[in-house]
Order: structure tokens, then C-alpha cells, then sequence
């Protein structure tokens, strides 16, 4: 049942008023929508025409805007009505798998950073640490975004989420061999507008937003973003004063400034800032393991509401901003001078408290470990891009640098105490300052890059043939110092000292495409291209030695099809791709060597090596969207992944004899469904001076694994549930306020519709059991939105 409390009318009237000055930076946009011009556009963001036919759709993709439908890279895109009609408010809420092919989960428990794969490739092991990079690159008007951290900020006005699948090394750089994904905010207009949400929804969510466009004024125009979005955990903490589990409250502003003094010029300036207070998911235990449960720690195979035992919890804490400044200037008809300058900075405190229900039973001992991680980045961008365009030749030619500084830190204790009859537990007496840090880091990164591409069009074949070839060289360095790994001070070969870290590398990752037009609405492509994830060392080791960068080399073909006179839309595409030198972790021993002698202890760091041998990525995508009828739309997509890594021996000392087990690991693939699929039907019918509007999606997947190698010898790692989620919406657009030109619109929306429960990640330990994290229960609420 909705909460509504009657002072929230109040404070909503003042977030109102300051929602313009408070806003968390966007992170999502809706496809540019352009159409034939004989046709009449349909208003907003609709997905056909008044005539019925399908609206272009228009990408970036290849630094300039072109049509989804001629652009030879598999692409999904999701638009501003996609993200509203499945209230998506942050990236985190992708992860009911919108697009089959893109997985988004929190890393591990915790909303505040996150994992993002495209067709299986991104993220296998830790890659919350500063000296570390994820295998898909995120992008905000053509920013890059170097860390996990802060990617669960709420969404402001989106002009769409551009998907791009397969390595994008040639134009987009270091870290994309999963894919891109590229997010595109809506511009200041210069006429005035003013839209502003408000929305209370169940387990206490309430939502205030406005979107402020300001006339012209002396080639000048602005646009001011604000939104404020609260829900309360969705897990209650049991214990008085603490946090609930898996709540949020985000926060910020943004502001954005387009001066186009004359002709062929802008320069186009952007300032966000966000604040973001998260906590995490609540782990439950499914199945018990050798070691004896208290009576306070039931078995929980069932999504509950409230936690066995409360726990000392707090918000993790992430506030973000950053200044953009993109100039244009047209040198002549067909050539553009690009410049993109960023600078960035992210504070992230990571606070999880969520395992308690795992834990075991000693009579008096403590139990219940708390893990406080803090992690700072700061980061600036430059990158100048040259675009021409001739009747048969089409290139994009730049370079890029960029810069990070990253430190990290944590500690782990336990809050609490069992009581000898093992019924109970009260709070352990504990001072933070007093804990010591379990470990700390701190990375300096450099990268520099220049890249080129170009699309030929020769002269045969009535120029329905397209030939692009490209690459880009980069080179990244990276420095740092491992201060404390496991509490103590790194001991290396007798020397008890920080570990430093001095590594670059260098690389040129090529494409070459073949496309060719079967007819003005068929398209055919087959592509080359090679992307890679950036070498590193692990803050979690003891030596801190590098690594070296993963590649994918990937064959892909594909075809662009509309047909029933623009009304249908079938996008196909098939890859396999050679994925070499994987980033694989181990445990290791902690190893200290006093007076000659190696004294090895039964604690653990992790190492990470480079795999030896060549893994695969192969898989096929469809993608359909129809227009049966004016104001119906329906939309379909599938996605089968298969990815293989070789097995592999872990090459560090294990055990307190410190041998080396020669026997190979299997090595799964994480947060990799095999069969993805997602549905969604879109209705809109006016009826006089309002319109009603309908949406529901559905989302399936067949399951996947969180954990990437077997938790003993002979005991396979379990795979997660099949997931089947639906969501919708439903409303009144378009109705006008008296004579005032302002428009209202009312609607219902519901994530989770049927409440459907499955445990998308499973964890098994020998020694405590079977534990998962269940997907989100169903939430439901209401909006209102007015136009002026």
C-alpha cells in the first residue's frame, strides 16, 4: 500500500523551488529522433509517426549523428519514454535486463558501484579498486567515467542510452572490448520550458524533478536540471537507530549553458553535481553448512521483509561533480574541429553490513563483519576530434589524454556478540578509530591515445558498398604505492615496505568493416574490430605486481532490415571473438619472511595473473520492433551468449605447506545469462483533449553465475535462478490546465508487477551454506507531471 504522508505535500512545494539548484548528474539519454520530412512527427518522444511508420532513429556511434538503421555496429538504444515507461532512475535499474545483452548488477551487495558486462565480457573478478578497470566503458555526452563508483547516481533529463556490443577500441579507446555504453543528455533549447515531476510510490519512495529551459539570450541559452529521489530499504534492520537495507536518497544539480555566438561555433558548458546515500542489499541464508547456526540465524529460502538480527548500518555516502566544456567550430562546409574537456571528481564511502544472516554460532564469540571502504578518484579529459564529411568519403580522425588519481582504503571488524544461549545478540562494544586498515592504496593513471577511421564509398555498385577501416594507439601508464595489505605493512623477500607500482603498455587496436545496401531498407555488415581492458595490479595482493591488459578480437555480421513500408524494424547480428590473456584472481598465501626463513600463516591475499591459453565469445542477437497499427508498438529482443575460459592451474602457494596445486580450475563466466530475452507492447491513443497511454515490458533470463571459479575441489559453483520480470505503466497525458498552455499528466507505474522472486546471485561456502540475494520485491506508485 502507497504511504502518503500529509507533510510531504509540503516538503515537496520546497524541493520544488530548489529542485532547480539541487540535481544528480545525468547518466542516461533518449535517441535523437529525426524523420523523413514528407511525414508529419508525432509529439515528444513517440516511436512513430502520425502516419504509423516507425520514427528514425539516431545514433552517435561513430562520433557523429547518423541513423541507427545504416550504422554497421549492433546497437540497442533506449530512449527518454523507454527509461520513463520502467521508471528507471539509475543504471541500477537496467539490471532486469532492458537489453538482453548488457547485465547491470551492484557489485556484490552494494549499490554504490557496479558491474556492467555486454555479452558476457567486462567484469570476471574484483573490479572495485583503484589500480583496476572494468571491460565496458561509460560514457556521458562523450565523457569517460574511469570508476565503478558513482555509476548508481539517479538519472536526470535523458535524451537516450546508446548500447554499443563488441569491442569499441577504434573510437572509443582503453576498456571497451566488452562495448560502450553511451549516455546523451537533451540540450538547452533556448525557448522556455518547464517540466516538473512529483511521485510517491510504496516502501516510503517519493520523487520531485524539474527540468527548466530559459529563453535566449544574446546567443546564450540555459538549462537547469534538478531532481530529489528517496525510497526506504526494502529489508528492515530490526536494530533501533540503523539503517534499513537496500534504501537510497539521491540528490543534485546540473546546469548547462550553449552559447552559439555565430554560425559553425558553440561552445557548450556543463557543471552536475550529485549526492547519493545507498545501502546495501541484504544477504540471506539458503541452506546451511557444516558449521552449527544459532537459533537467531533461521534458514531464509524465501524473500523476507525484515532481517533475522539488527545490525549497526549506515548510508554509503558518494558525492560526484564535474565541469565539461565542449567547443565546436566548422572550418569549412564538411569539417568540423571537436573539442571535449572534462574534469571530474567522485568521494565514495562503501559501507556493507548485509552478511549477518551467514554467520556462524560460537557460544560468546562475535560475529557480524562490518566492512567501511573508502575510495576518492579525481579525473580530467581531453580529447580534440577532427570530422569531414565528402560525397564518398566519411572520417573521424583525434587523440585523446587522460589523467586519474585514486586512493582507497578499508577496515573490517565484527559489531557483534553472541550470548552463551546463542538465542540473542547484542551490540559489541567497538571504537573505528581504533581498527586498523586492512588495506590501502593509491594509483596514479595516464593514458594517451590517436585514433582514425574512415568510411570509403567507391564509385560501383550503384554506391551501395561502404568499406571502413580504422585504429587507435594507446598507451597507458600507471604508478602507485600499496601502503597495507591484510593490516600489515607488505613484507616482500625479508623487506617490510610499501609496494610500488611503475607498469605502462601500449596498443593498436584496428576495425575494418565491410556494409553494403541490399536495398534502401536492408543493410548487411561484417566486421573486424579488437578492444581490450587496461593491465593494472591488485590492492588486495601482497607483492602488488602488474598485470597485463585482456584483449578481444571479434568477427561480427549483421543486418538492418525495415520493411511493411517502414512500419517493422528486424536488426540481426551474429559475433565470435578470440578472448585472450584473461585477468583471472587466486588466493595466495600471506607470506612473511623473518630471519631467512618464510613463515607462512593461514591468511590469504588475492593475486591476478594473466590466464594462459585463448578463450571464446560467440553468440547472436535479435532485435524487432512493429507498428501493427497507429498509436501501437511492439518491441522484441533476444540474446544468446556463450562464453568459454579456459580452465586454469592457479600459480600461487597454497596452504600452510605452500605448495602449488597443479590441477586446473574451472573458470565460469559471471553475470552471463545464455538466453536473454525482453519484450515490451506501447500504446497510445488520444481521445480528444487528452491522450491515454499504456506500456508494459517484460524481461527473461535463464540464470547466470556470480562467482567465477568452483568453491572446493568437486564442488561446483552454483548458478543463479531464471529470472522473469514485468513492469508497467499507465496513464493520462496531455491534459490542458484552463487557458494557461500548461499541461498535466498523470500516471501509475509498477516495477515487478507480479512480484516475482528468484535469487539472481548465489554463493556457496562448505562451511556456512548455500546464500543469495534475491531480486527487488514489487514497487508501485504514482506521478504527476506538468508542462509549461
Amino acid at each position: 500500500m502507497i504511504s502518503f504522508d500529509p507533510r510531504f505535500a509540503g516538503r515537496f512545494l520546497a524541493s520544488s523551488a530548489l529542485a532547480l539548484l539541487f540535481a544528480t548528474p545525468a547518466l542516461a539519454a533518449d535517441p535523437v529522433v529525426a524523420v523523413d520530412p514528407a511525414k508529419t512527427t508525432a509529439p515528444d518522444d513517440q516511436k512513430t509517426t502520425a502516419d504509423g511508420a516507425l520514427n528514425e532513429v539516431i545514433v552517435t556511434a561513430q562520433k557523429r549523428p547518423e541513423s541507427l538503421q545504416k550504422t554497421p555496429i549492433a546497437i540497442s538504444v533506449l530512449s527518454a519514454e523507454d527509461l520513463k515507461n520502467r521508471h528507471v532512475q539509475s543504471l541500477v535499474d537496467l539490471q532486469d535486463g532492458a537489453i538482453p545483452s548488457l547485465r547491470v548488477a551492484p557489485f556484490y551487495s552494494r549499490n554504490s558501484a557496479l558491474i556492467m558486462n555486454i555479452r558476457g565480457i567486462g567484469v570476471l573478478a574484483d573490479s572495485n579498486q583503484p589500480a583496476r578497470d572494468q571491460g565496458v566503458g561509460v560514457y556521458i555526452d562523450g565523457v569517460y567515467l574511469g570508476r565503478a563508483q558513482g555509476l548508481g547516481t539517479a538519472l536526470y533529463d535523458i535524451e537516450s542510452i546508446e548500447v554499443l556490443k563488441g569491442p569499441q577500441g577504434t573510437l572509443f579507446g582503453r576498456n571497451t572490448e566488452g562495448g560502450a555504453v553511451s549516455i546523451v543528455t537533451k540540450k538547452p533549447t533556448g525557448e522556455f520550458g518547464l517540466t516538473a515531476t512529483a511521485g510517491i510510490g510504496n516502501y516510503g519512495s517519493r520523487k520531485a524533478e524539474a527540468h527548466l529551459n530559459l529563453p535566449e539570450w544574446h546567443n546564450f541559452s540555459v538549462k537547469l536540471d534538478g531532481i530529489v529521489t528517496k525510497r526506504d530499504g526494502l529489508v528492515v534492520n530490526p536494530l533501533p537507530g540503523q539503517a534499513n537495507f537496500n534504501g537510497f536518497d539521491r540528490r543534485g544539480g546540473h546546469v548547462e549553458i550553449l552559447w552559439k555566438p555565430e554560425g559553425g561555433v558553440s561552445a557548450d558548458y556543463a557543471f552536475d553535481t550529485s549526492h547519493d546515500a545507498s545501502t546495501p542489499l541484504y544477504l540471506q541464508s539458503i541452506t546451511a553448512g557444516t558449521l552449527a547456526r544459532a537459533p537467531a540465524l533461521p534458514l531464509q529460502p524465501d524473500r523476507v521483509r525484515t532481517a533475522s538480527i539488527g545490525v549497526p548500518q549506515q548510508d554509503s555516502i558518494g558525492d560526484t561533480h564535474g565541469h565539461r566544456l565542449t567547443l565546436g567550430l566548422d572550418l569549412a562546409p564538411g569539417l568540423q574541429l571537436k573539442s571535449i574537456t572534462a574534469y571530474r571528481e567522485l568521494d565514495q564511502s562503501q559501507y556493507d553490513n548485509g552478511g549477518q544472516n551467514s554467520s556462524t554460532y560460537k557460544p560468546n564469540g562475535s560475529f557480524s563483519r562490518y566492512s567501511l571502504a573508502m575510495f576518492a578518484q579525481n579525473q580530467f579529459s581531453q580529447e580534440i576530434q577532427l570530422i569531414g564529411d565528402t560525397p564518398r568519403l566519411k572520417y573521424v580522425a583525434g587523440a585523446m589524454a587522460y589523467r586519474e588519481h585514486t586512493t582507497d582504503n578499508a577496515q573490517a571488524f565484527n559489531t557483534m556478540v553472541w550470548n552463551a544461549n546463542g538465542t540473542a545478540a547484542t551490540v559489541a562494544t567497538y571504537n573505528i578509530a581504533t581498527v586498523p586498515y586492512d588495506r590501502a592504496s593509491r594509483i596514479t593513471t595516464r593514458s594517451i591515445g590517436a585514433f582514425g577511421q574512415a568510411t570509403w564509398t567507391p564509385a560501383i555498385l550503384s554506391d551501395r558498398l561502404h568499406v571502413t577501416g580504422g585504429a587507435r594507439y594507446t598507451r597507458d601508464m600507471k604508478k602507485g604505492l600499496l601502503f597495507i595489505v591484510n593490516g600489515a605493512t607488505p613484507n616482500v623477500d625479508g623487506v617490510v615496505a610499501p609496494r610500488g607500482l611503475d607498469a605502462a603498455w601500449s596498443r593498436v587496436d584496428p576495425l575494418l568493416t565491410l556494409a553494403y545496401d541490399v536495398t534502401d531498407a536492408v543493410h548487411v555488415y561484417g566486421k573486424w574490430s579488437e578492444g581490450y581492458k587496461s593491465g593494472g595490479a591488485n590492492s588486495r595482493s601482497l607483492r602488488y605486481a602488474p598485470f597485463n591488459p585482456e584483449t578481444l578480437s571479434m568477427f561480427e555480421i549483421g543486418a538492418k532490415t525495415e520493411f511493411l513500408d517502414h512500419r517493422a524494424r528486424l536488426n540481426l547480428a551474429a559475433y565470435t571473438g578470440a578472448y585472450k590473456s584473461i585477468q583471472i584472481d587466486f588466493q595466495a598465501n600471506y607470506i612473511q619472511i623473518v630471519n631467512g626463513q618464510v613463515l607462512q600463516t593461514n591468511r590469504t591475499t588475492i593475486e591476478t595473473t594473466n590466464a594462459p591459453g585463448t578463450g571464446r565469445a560467440k553468440g547472436f542477437e535479435a532485435e524487432l520492433t512493429f507498428a501493427p497499427m497507429a498509436g501501437l508498438t511492439l518491441g522484441a529482443s533476444y540474446s544468446y551468449n556463450d562464453v568459454t575460459i579456459p580452465a586454469t592451474v592457479n600459480p600461487f602457494p597454497q596452504g600452510a605447506s605452500g605448495v602449488i596445486v597443479t590441477t586446473p580450475i574451472r573458470i565460469y563466466p559471471v553475470y552471463t545469462p545464455a538466453h536473454a530475452a525482453s519484450g515490451s507492447i506501447d500504446y497510445d491513443r488520444p481521445m480528444g483533449d487528452y491522450s491515454l497511454v499504456a506500456h508494459l515490458d517484460a524481461s527473461y533470463d535463464s540464470g547466470f553465475y556470480s562467482n567465477y571459479n568452483d568453491p572446493a575441489p568437486g564442488i561446483s559453483q552454483p548458478k543463479g535462478d531464471p529470472g522473469f520480470i514485468v513492469n508497467g505503466r499507465i496513464g493520462i497525458t496531455d491534459i490542458a490546465l484552463n487557458d494557461t498552455g500548461a499541461r498535466l499528466s498523470i500516471a501509475a507505474w509498477a516495477r515487478n508487477l507480479f512480484n516475482e522472486q528468484h535469487l539472481f546471485y548465489k554463493s556457496l561456502n562448505t562451511l556456512t551454506g548455500l546464500s543469495g540475494f534475491f531480486n527487488e520485491p514489487r514497487t508501485y506508485g504514482l506521478e504527476a507531471t506538468v508542462k509549461f
